[in-house]
């Protein structure tokens, strides 16, 4: 068993937050403190400690880019080497989590949409002694595998606020899209949808988020069938971008609706293509969940006091959208 008895006390503290990169990259390598980024600032004199981020994001999404540049500015902060690696198949996510444990990494940052499959290798973390701190997808898993914290949203609270929302505008039938079969906070988001949407009614519908083209085709097509549906329910700022164009191509008068949020999909919100979105803060995530694994490495302090670490929900629509898109176009909303 690797020994963990290692815990630093800071030789600085640090006035403010970096809210840039500073030298750091996603594929590893010692950050530099250059001046550069968004801000600049002190590097901590701490050991550079190695951390593994380990996402299920698929290829090419933008929510995970933002989760990213959170990571990278704590990561240029906290003098972090941290490798970043992906993988939308909950098994090869798994081995993954299990390639970090046995190159020895001093802790590990997962997403954990499926329990099931990474239970076995985040066993073998923690009985490496090896501290993982969950992030984005795990909610209610991540205590019951001994993470020492997590950062996101609690998705049935996020739910039930857009149906609550959804209730006081007038809503009568939901179409919710879920991008992905068998994500548990997919799940979650519409059926909290469904609880909050008193008096109305929540249809959940399956597309194949990997093929826009696809979803596109089968939200025209569902809209065409059934001119009761009022409101389209993403659940990924991509797929509400897509949407745009299904509601145009039915002729449907449907209002639309999402979770998450990217530049374009702000960009929509500020063109009232999109009437708002529920805002989880990707790059809040990504930064804590590296900045946490710091302190805990160099410390010994967790955060949250056994609970999570709500970083949402919160609503991006026309009253603040202003504010929200400077920072979207930085790429960190």
């Amino acid at each position: 068993m690797k020994n963990r008895g290692r815990l630093r006390v800071t030789a600085a503290l640090f006035g403010a937050i970096v809210l840039g990169l500073a030298g750091c990259s996603s594929s590893g390598g010692a950050p530099e403190d250059d001046g550069a980024g968004e801000g600049g600032g002190a590097v901590a004199d701490t050991p550079a400690f190695k951390v593994a981020m380990i996402t299920h994001a698929p290829e090419g999404d933008t929510f995970f880019d933002i989760i990213r540049k959170g990571a990278d500015a704590a990561a240029a902060k906290d003098n972090i080497e941290y490798t970043y690696a992906a993988d939308n198949n909950a098994g090869n996510q798994a081995t993954l989590v299990q390639n970090a444990v046995d190159q020895e990494v001093d802790a590990i940052a997962v997403s954990m949409p499926n329990a099931d499959a990474l239970s076995g290798a985040l066993e073998n973390a923690r009985a490496a002694g090896i501290p993982v701190v969950g992030f984005n997808a795990g909610f209610d898993d991540w205590q019951e595998l001994g993470f020492i914290g997590y950062f996101g949203q609690n998705e049935d609270i996020a739910g039930n606020a857009a149906g609550a929302r959804l209730a006081q505008e007038g809503s009568k039938k939901v179409l919710c899209v879920l991008q992905e079969q068998g994500q548990v906070q997919l799940e979650a988001r519409c059926n909290g949808v469904k609880n909050g949407l008193a008096g109305g009614a929540v249809e959940n519908i399956y597309v194949t988020g990997t093929d826009m083209s696809s979803v596109q085709s089968t939200i025209t097509a569902k809209l065409q069938q059934d001119p009761s549906i009022d409101t389209v329910l993403t659940l990924g700022a991509p797929f509400a971008l897509g949407v745009v164009n299904s509601i145009e191509e039915a002729g449907s008068s449907a209002k639309l609706v999402t979770f998450d949020t990217n530049a374009d999909l702000v960009g929509a919100i500020r063109d009232k293509q999109v009437e708002w979105a529920i805002d989880q803060q990707p790059y809040l995530q990504g930064y804590e969940a590296i900045d946490a694994l710091w302190l805990y490495l160099n410390n010994g302090n967790t955060v949250g006091g056994g609970s999570a670490t709500l970083t949402g929900p919160a609503f991006v629509d026309s009253t603040n959208i202003e504010s929200v898109y400077e920072y979207a176009q930085a790429g960190t909303r």
